[in-house]
C-alpha cells in the first residue's frame, strides 16, 4: 500500500518521508509512554509466544477444514487450551509460582547459625514519620514516602518536599526544592530548618510529564534496557562529594521461561534547576547516570546503603518456601512452606529496613542496613517464626537466613505480636490505637542473644485512615521466646536492656539457671570505707573487738565477691597461639587458645584490646571461649573474633583478659 502510494509522484513521496520522520520522532520522544507495553511483552514473552503459536495453527486448521463439525472441534480445543492457561496460570497463580521458583534457583542463599545483633534502633515507624512530615508542610506541598538511608554515617529518614499532585500547573512548572532528613534513632523527630535541607531537583515523583522521575529515568534507557529494566523506589541521599542526589532503584528482568525480577543497579540523578537545556535533555535522552550492581562497589555512598527495591526483596524472601523442594508449597504438601505475614492494621508491611551488626556471626556479611523478613507457616492459624531473612539493602548478591524451626526454638512470629500487646494493656481504647510495625530487636542480654520485637502504638483517625505520629510514642518489646510484653520509655533507649532484664530476669533464672546481671557495681575500697566509717559510731564496750571482727569478715566477703567477678590471674590460665587470620577479604579474625591451669573447670569469655605501636587501645571486643562451654583442667580451647579489616590498621599487639562466668 505504501509502495503504491510512493509511486504516485513527488508530493506523495514527501508526505511519506515527513510521516516517517514524525513517526520516528514520536516513538523516540514518547518511549516512556509505551515502555510499560514493551515490559509487559518481556515479562510474559513465553506465554505470548505459546499463545500466538497455538492461535496461528488453530486458525490455520480451522480455515483448511471443510466440515462444520471439525471446525467446531478446533474452536472447542482452542477454548479449552486458553481456558486451561488462564485457570492454571492466573486463577491458581501457577505462573507466579514458577516465577518465584526461578528466583529461588538463582538466589545466593547463605544459612547462618547465629543471629546478628541489631544496632541504631529506629524508634518511630515509617507511617508515623510520614504523618508528622505532612503536618510540617503547606497546602501546595506533598511529601514523598520516607526511606531509611545512611547519611553522613547516620541512619536517617529522607523524603522530598515536592509540589502537590492536586494542582497540575505546579507539577509542570515548580521544582522539588527541599528534602527532609530526620534522624531515625531519636524519639523526638524534628522537621524544622536544620533537618529541612534546601536542594533543587528538576524532576520529582509528583511532577508531570517529562519532569516525572519515572518518565525521565525511562527516557535514559537504551533500547535493550527498555525491554528489560523498570524504575522502582526513589531514595534521597548524599553522594561521596557530600551533594544530595536522587537515587532510583532499578529492577532487571531475567530469563525466558517465566522471567523473574532482580536488582538491576541504580540511576543517579544530580540536583539542578529546571531550564530550557534541562528540558531538551529530559525529552531527548532523559536524566540520570546508570550505575550497574558491579560498579556500585566503586561508589562508597552506595555500599551498605538502602537502594534495593522492596518488590525484589519480598520475592526473594518468599522464594524460601521452596527450601523443602519444588512441590512442597503445593496444597497437598506444605511441610516447610512459609509466607510473609501481612498484618491488616499495619500500613507498612514487611520488609522492615533494620541496621544489623554481623561482626560476631562468622560470615562475610557487612554490618549495615538490611531488609528483614520474619517468615511464618502458610496457615492463618500458625504464627510461629520459621525463618529470619536478611536481604542486603544495597543489592549485594546474597540472602542470609536463620532457621528457627529446625533449631526448635519455638519463637512467636510477627503476626502473633498485636494480640499480645493488646492483652498487656486492656485499658487502652484499641479501636483508635493500633500496635504496628513489629521490627526485630536482637540483643545480648543476660549471657546470650535474645530476640524481641519492637512495636509502636499509633493512633488512627477514622476519617483519614492515616496514622497520627507522636514525638513520644508508646513502645513495647515482646520477648519472642517467653511471650512477655515489656513497655519501655522511648526517651531513654539506653535503659531498654536493663528494663527488659528487670522484668524478665526471674523467669530467665528459673528457666535457664542464669546468674545476676546489671548489678550496681560498688568498688570494694568504697564499701570497706563505709563499713569502717560506721565503726566510729560503735560504743567502746568489751564486745568492740568482736564487732570489728564481724565487720572485717564482711569486708573479706565483699573482696572475695569482687575477686570472683574479676579477671582471672595469669597463674590460672595461659593465652597461647594468638594470631591474625586473614583468609577472608571482608572479615579478619583474632584467633588463639586459652589453657585452664586450675584444678577445676572454667567457663567464660575474653576481652580483647587492640593496641597500636604507641601503646594506645584503638579497639575493644569480647568473645566467648569454647563457644561458651566449660574448659576442663589443663585443657586448652580456642577463641576467635571476626571484625572488619580496617579495625586492624596500625595494630601491633593484643591484650587478652579471661573473664570467668
Amino acid at each position: 500500500m505504501i509502495k503504491n502510494y510512493w509511486k504516485k509522484g513527488g508530493k506523495q513521496k514527501r508526505i511519506v518521508i515527513i510521516g516517517l520522520l514524525v513517526l520516528i520522532i514520536t516513538l523516540f520522544v514518547l518511549r516512556d509512554d509505551y515502555q510499560p507495553a514493551l515490559l509487559f511483552v518481556r515479562k510474559y514473552i513465553f506465554v505470548i509466544l505459546l499463545s500466538a503459536i497455538v492461535l496461528f495453527f488453530g486458525l490455520r486448521r480451522f480455515r483448511n477444514t471443510a466440515s462444520g463439525g471439525s471446525r467446531i472441534g478446533v474452536l472447542v480445543m482452542m477454548m479449552l487450551f486458553f481456558g486451561t492457561l488462564y485457570i492454571a496460570g492466573w486463577h491458581f497463580k501457577m505462573y507466579d509460582y514458577m516465577k518465584t521458583y526461578n528466583v529461588f534457583n538463582n538466589l545466593n542463599k547463605i544459612e547462618i547459625n547465629e543471629l546478628p545483633l541489631t544496632q541504631n534502633e529506629r524508634i518511630q515507624p515509617l507511617r508515623n514519620i510520614y504523618s508528622m512530615a505532612n503536618e510540617s508542610v503547606g497546602e501546595t506541598k506533598d511529601v514523598s514516602l520516607p526511606h531509611l538511608v545512611r547519611v553522613d554515617g547516620l541512619n536517617k529518614w529522607t523524603m522530598a518536599i515536592q509540589p502537590t499532585e492536586k494542582y497540575v500547573w505546579q507539577g509542570m512548572s515548580d521544582n522539588t526544592e527541599e528534602v527532609f532528613a530526620v534522624s531515625s534513632t531519636t524519639p523526638f523527630p524534628r522537621f524544622s530548618s536544620e533537618n529541612r535541607i534546601s536542594v533543587t531537583f528538576s524532576i520529582g515523583e509528583s511532577l508531570k510529564f517529562s519532569r516525572n522521575t519515572y518518565n525521565a529515568v525511562v527516557q535514559r534507557f537504551n533500547p535493550w534496557m527498555l525491554f528489560n529494566y523498570e524504575p522502582s523506589d526513589t531514595f534521597y541521599m548524599k553522594n561521596d562529594s557530600g551533594k544530595w542526589v536522587e537515587v532510583v532503584s532499578l529492577i532487571k528482568w531475567k530469563g525466558f521461561l517465566f522471567p523473574y525480577p532482580t536488582f538491576g543497579g541504580v540511576m543517579v540523578v544530580d540536583s539542578g534547576e529546571h531550564d530550557f537545556n534541562d528540558y531538551l535533555e529530559r525529552v531527548t535522552i532523559g536524566k540520570g547516570t546508570f550505575i550497574s550492581p558491579v560498579e556500585m562497589q566503586n561508589h562508597p555512598y552506595l555500599t551498605k546503603q538502602n537502594t534495593l527495591s522492596e518488590k525484589v526483596s519480598r520475592l526473594q524472601a518468599e522464594s524460601l518456601k521452596f527450601l523443602g523442594g519444588f512441590s512442597d508449597p503445593l496444597p497437598w504438601n506444605m511441610k516447610t512452606a512459609v509466607k510473609i505475614p501481612n498484618l491488616p492494621n499495619d500500613q507498612n508491611q514487611q520488609p522492615f529496613v533494620t541496621d544489623f551488626d554481623f561482626s560476631d556471626t562468622k560470615v562475610s556479611a557487612y554490618s549495615g542496613l538490611y531488609h528483614w523478613f520474619g517468615l511464618e507457616p502458610v496457615g492463618d492459624e500458625r504464627t510461629s517464626l520459621t525463618y529470619s531473612v536478611f536481604v542486603p539493602a544495597d543489592g549485594t548478591d546474597a540472602l542470609y537466613y536463620y532457621d528457627h524451626a529446625s533449631k526448635k526454638q519455638g519463637y512467636a512470629g510477627v503476626s502473633a505480636m498485636p494480640l499480645k500487646v493488646i492483652e498487656s494493656r486492656k485499658e487502652y481504647d484499641w479501636s483508635v490505637n493500633k500496635p504496628v510495625e513489629f521490627r526485630p530487636y536482637i540483643k545480648d542480654i543476660a549471657g546470650r542473644k535474645r530476640m524481641f520485637f519492637l512495636g509502636t502504638v499509633s493512633a488512627i483517625r477514622d476519617e483519614s485512615a492515616q496514622f497520627d505520629g507522636s514525638a513520644t510514642p508508646d513502645l513495647a518489646l515482646i520477648d519472642s521466646e517467653y511471650r512477655d510484653v515489656v513497655w519501655i520509655d522511648a526517651k531513654h533507649p539506653s535503659q531498654w536492656e536493663k528494663t527488659v532484664y528487670d522484668q524478665l530476669n526471674e523467669a530467665w533464672r528459673s528457666s535457664e539457671g542464669i546468674g545476676y546481671y546489671f548489678v550496681d557495681e560498688t568498688k570494694t575500697i568504697e564499701t570497706a570505707q563505709k563499713i569502717l566509717d560506721s565503726i566510729k559510731s560503735i560504743p567502746a564496750v568489751d564486745k568492740e573487738s568482736l564487732q570489728i571482727e564481724k565487720l572485717q569478715r564482711q569486708i573479706d566477703s565483699i573482696k572475695a565477691l569482687e575477686v570472683e567477678k574479676s579477671i582471672i590471674k595469669s597463674v590460672d590460665i595461659s593465652v597461647e597461639n594468638v594470631k591474625i587470620k586473614k583468609d577472608n577479604e571482608f572479615a579478619w579474625a583474632v584467633v588463639g587458645m586459652i589453657r585452664n591451669l586450675t584444678s577445676s573447670k572454667l567457663k567464660g569469655y575474653i576481652k580483647i584490646k587492640f593496641i597500636n605501636d604507641k601503646g594506645d587501645i584503638v579497639y575493644n571486643a569480647m568473645t566467648k571461649v569454647n563457644d561458651g562451654d566449660f574448659i576442663n583442667s589443663n585443657q586448652a580451647s580456642n577463641f576467635e573474633y571476626y571484625t572488619e579489616p580496617e579495625n586492624f590498621k596500625g595494630v601491633t599487639d593484643f591484650s587478652i583478659d579471661f573473664i570467668k562466668e
